[in-house]
């Protein structure tokens, strides 16, 4: 492929290279492709309109719900239902399932998304984002909830816009990881990153330190060994799931969201957050893990679940791994 080619004909050129493809893949990617540049549009314009701010409402995780991510979320549905690909889709914003309106045709695939990631940022003008990932649905395209607990590891596809000093849309099918950057004088997204490939060992460690009175002695000891023994690292950590992944991806580094005293299961959504992500940091050669195992190896019992997340370049995570698996060994010896 050459850098500087659209979007578009870089999934023909994916279609073609299976023949027995449909296209509706294709077809699908497409209109979420439309949503990103209608949701990249409206913030650009953020600080000009009255769509900053909270709704007053709250969502499913007891968040504050910011107009934007109303907006986003809409934007979303709105492009991606009529097109008679999905079976259903799943929002970190709303409770239940999003089920296609028997006005429309349905398809094979689901699609579960964080409509507007790092949004209490969107007003100070710090990179938010979309994340999504993309299902195969077994029971055709009347989907139920149990349709869309699948582990990470049967993702088809995931991927995540980044809205900051250019938008860049970044995803995996499972072949490599592609970045897009939109070019807003055609309205493209043009091909900028080739098969991306993160650093195998990064110098960032990414870390909410605010937290540190609630960590766990495992999370404890792994950050006092890198600030001891490392003098090559850095802390950057913008609390924009999205940004610090982004640069961690491309920079090398790790990002992490344990468990702690606050929050026993962790923080982040399995299936918005953590599985779109790890899907596209394992295809990138790094790796991402619950701090004792593979994140896309969990099993999903519910559509909201949380989990720890720590993710990056491979010899990061293991080294974070070794730390807090020596101190749940401890535990279970003691």
């Amino acid at each position: 492929m050459t850098v500087g080619i659209t979007l578009t004909k870089f999934l023909l050129e994916e279609q073609r290279r299976h023949p027995n493809s449909t296209g509706n893949f294709t077809a699908l990617f497409s209109d979420l492709v439309v949503a990103a540049k209608i949701i990249s549009r409206e913030i650009n314009r953020a600080g000009l309109i009255d769509i900053l701010g909270a709704t007053g409402a709250k969502n499913i995780q007891g968040e504050e719900v910011q107009k934007l991510d109303e907006f986003a979320n809409s934007a979303i549905i709105n492009a991606m239902e009529h097109g008679g690909h999905l079976a259903g889709m799943a929002s970190e914003e709303m409770d239940e399932i999003i089920k296609v309106s028997a006005c429309y045709p349905t398809g094979n695939y689901l699609l579960l998304f964080d409509p507007l990631d790092g949004s209490s940022n969107i007003d100070v003008n710090v990179s938010v984002g979309t994340i999504f990932s993309i299902l195969k649905c077994s029971s055709g395209g009347n989907a139920s909830t149990k349709d869309f607990l699948q582990k990470g590891a049967s993702q088809v596809c995931s991927g995540y816009v980044i809205y900051g000093s250019s938008t860049m849309l970044v995803y995996t099918t499972g072949n490599g990881v592609h970045g897009f950057t939109l070019d807003p004088s055609v309205g493209e997204f043009l091909l900028s990153h080739e098969n991306i490939k993160t650093p195998e060992k990064g110098k960032i460690y990414s870390i909410n330190e605010g937290n540190s009175k609630h960590w766990l002695p495992g999370t404890v000891e792994y950050v006092k060994k890198i600030k001891t023994q490392d003098s090559d690292r850095t802390a950057r950590y913008v609390g924009s799931l999205v940004a610090d992944f982004h640069r961690n991806l491309l920079k090398g580094g790790i990002f992490l969201y344990p468990i702690d005293k606050k929050s026993s299961k962790g923080k982040l959504r399995l299936l918005y957050e953590a599985n779109p992500l790890a899907f596209i940091a394992e295809q990138a050669g790094g790796m991402a893990s619950t701090g004792l195992a593979r994140i896309l190896d969990v099993e999903p019992i519910e559509l909201h679940q949380r989990t720890p997340l720590i993710i990056g370049s491979k010899l990061d995570v293991k080294e974070a791994e070794t730390c807090l698996k020596a101190h749940e060994a401890g535990q279970a010896a003691s």
